[in-house]
């Protein structure tokens, strides 16, 4: 063919909507069609010479790298897929052919722009994942755990929040923040300023260094590290907003695009959703699981922690200890000062027994003035009876309530894991015995139910018997 032939067909190859690309054994463009300007942004006169991975989306870069390994031993690909960053610094989706040419060193290869049905993809499989995660969510921090993953695979979201924003107290939290390690710190008051933008003018912001200039720039050296990208989302209902999507990039990774600010308003809606089915669950399961006046777990939720319990101390051969506890004198607090009062005293009552133990340990209302205490992994019965003596001496400080000083007696019957039972029908009865016993016995008082009967004094309460019962007399 002449070279008349050579340049024609060379105009044909520049009317196709792929791009030819030759690149040599390091990796250098050497020869690109004029379809790669549509791709990549470049001309061929700039690309000429550019090193291949450098325009390649760094997460890709080492299968590109590998992949890139295979086809110089001559395995010929016909559908492998990476994402490169564009001129403009969006990111476009490219499917590859390619050979190499052993003869003249070079990589061969047919990049096809994809890009629109990749985002259609991502789109549909992130609403299905958003959808998904509502159910198998186990409460809302895992709701917004799994959110920031399927965010991350749509865009870069290594520096993540959801901010809530509650119209009627008018205040901003943000239950779910996820910062890289070098912005913990400096980047929450530009979270902050960012997020209340984009909620009070309920409009997506998208703020970053190539496209900003003049105002707009000196709008965002505001934040902290203005050579970031910085991209937020208001989460919307139709009762208003409710809080938003905020990230930063990573100053080493490319900047946000109008492309990415697309993607997120288009799942912003079901996340949005997601989020508020997610709240009137936990709403709904906290009246099934908890006591509303004293907010305890209630009668159902021990049970369930008991269980656990239960199957924990068998499979480890560990113990734990349960307290019944009863208030003597509630009924006449609720027959002389109302039953206002008596709600108070009980929720005041909850929080001092929640003051004597640990965070790992379940602090129940049965029901009336009834309360149980599960301690999980307690050793011995002498740290039980601390546990239950200092319960006690809280319950014996006086409560300020109906501007008076009131008084109420406090009786605890202790049962102990294998001591006392194997099931939950026995250390249940034997807690219960023990606490009937210390009522019988006058009140203010622990009791501990035990194989035989005897009297325990303790050093710190020289008053105070402790007595030992067996829950079967």
């Amino acid at each position: 063919m002449n070279n008349d032939g050579y340049t024609s067909l060379s105009h044909f190859i520049d009317l196709l909507l792929d791009a030819i690309c030759v690149v040599d054994k390091t990796g250098r463009f050497e020869f690109v069609s004029a379809g790669a300007e549509r791709i990549f942004g470049y001309t061929p006169e700039e690309m000429i010479g550019m090193q291949m991975l450098d325009l390649v989306l760094p997460e890709d870069r080492e299968r590109t790298l590998a992949t890139a390994q295979e086809i110089m031993t001559g395995r010929f690909k016909v559908d492998f897929e990476n994402r490169y960053i564009r001129k403009d610094g969006s990111i476009v989706d490219i499917l590859w052919s390619a050979r190499w040419s052993e003869a003249y060193q070079q990589r061969v290869a047919v990049a096809r722009d994809i890009t629109k049905s990749k985002n259609a993809e991502r789109r549909q499989s992130a609403l299905y994942a958003i959808s998904e995660a509502v159910h198998v969510a186990e409460n809302l921090l895992a709701l917004y755990s799994r959110l920031h993953q399927i965010m991350a695979k749509l865009l870069p979201a290594a520096n993540f929040a959801i901010a809530l924003y509650d119209q009627d107290l008018n205040e901003l939290s943000f239950p779910y923040r996820v910062l890289s390690e070098e912005y913990a710190e400096v980047d929450t008051t530009s979270f902050n300023i960012f997020t209340e933008q984009v909620i009070h003018s309920a409009e997506s912001l998208l703020l970053c260094p190539i496209m900003l200039s003049g105002e707009d720039s000196a709008a965002q050296c505001e934040f902290d590290h203005c050579n970031m990208s910085w991209l937020g989302v208001p989460l919307k209902l139709q009762k208003g907003v409710i809080g938003a999507l905020v990230m930063h990039s990573d100053p080493r990774s490319a900047s946000y695009t109008q492309q990415d600010r697309e993607l997120v308003e288009f799942v912003s809606a079901q996340i949005a959703f997601a989020i508020e089915r997610r709240q009137m669950l936990a709403r709904l399961e906290h009246i099934a699981l908890y006591d509303q006046l004293t907010h305890l777990p209630n009668r159902e939720l021990f049970y369930d922690r008991f269980q656990k319990a239960l199957t924990l101390a068998n499979r480890e051969s560990s113990y734990f200890s349960l307290l019944y506890l009863d208030l003597d004198k509630f009924k006449w607090v609720n027959d002389t000062y109302g039953h206002s009062v008596g709600d108070l005293l009980l929720q005041i009552t909850a929080q001092r027994i929640l003051s004597c133990v640990r965070e790992s340990d379940t602090v129940a209302r049965l029901g009336g003035d009834e309360f149980v205490i599960l301690l999980e992994r307690v050793d011995s019965a002498q740290n039980t009876l601390l546990v239950a003596q200092k319960i006690l001496q809280m319950l014996n400080q006086p409560f300020e309530l109906a501007e008076q000083q009131i008084h109420i007696l406090p009786s605890i019957g202790i049962a102990l894991y294998p001591e006392h039972g194997l099931d939950e029908t026995q250390l249940l009865s034997c807690a219960d015995a023990a606490m009937y016993k210390a009522k019988k016995n006058g009140g203010n008082r622990i009791e501990m139910g035990y194989q035989g009967l005897r009297t325990v004094q303790v050093e710190s309460l020289p008053h105070l018997k402790i007595q030992l019962i067996d829950n079967k007399k």
